[in-house]
């Protein structure tokens, strides 16, 4: 509760809630509107994020780093691994734009906090909460 209590009070998204009624403000924190960056991705998303027209003229070096990128038991999407697929892609690339969004995932504001879902009982806790 004093993480929600924290958000609460602090209301460091400016999102309003001093002016929302208890149930108001749940529903704000359950709003997905954010993204939170993954830490691993397996070689089954990356290769599903391969733009096709872009991979056939690669040489068959560039297509045995990604394969050798895609066979990792845990690929880091922010890590060497990322780097790798620039440097075969190009970064203007549209599988480097399909992987930058893969990447991501929506989130609310409850869950970036590590809140799995906020009930109008629990902000009325939070505030009793000293």
């Amino acid at each position: 509760m004093s993480i929600l209590k924290t958000e609460i009070d602090t209301d460091p998204e400016g999102r309003g809630y001093s002016s929302m009624t208890n149930l108001e403000i749940a529903n704000d924190l359950n709003v997905v509107y954010r993204t939170k960056n993954k830490t691993s991705m397996t070689g089954s998303e990356i290769l599903n994020n391969i733009v096709i027209a872009e991979w056939t003229p690669l040489t068959d070096a560039q297509k045995r780093t990604v394969w050798d990128v895609v066979h990792l038991s845990d690929i880091n999407p922010f890590g060497v691994e990322a780097q790798l697929l620039i440097a075969v892609f190009g970064v203007g690339s549209d599988t480097i734009a399909s992987l930058a969004e893969a990447r991501k995932y929506d989130v609310s504001r409850a869950q970036e906090l590590g809140i799995p879902y906020v009930y109008e009982g629990h902000v009325i806790d939070a505030k009793l909460e000293t």
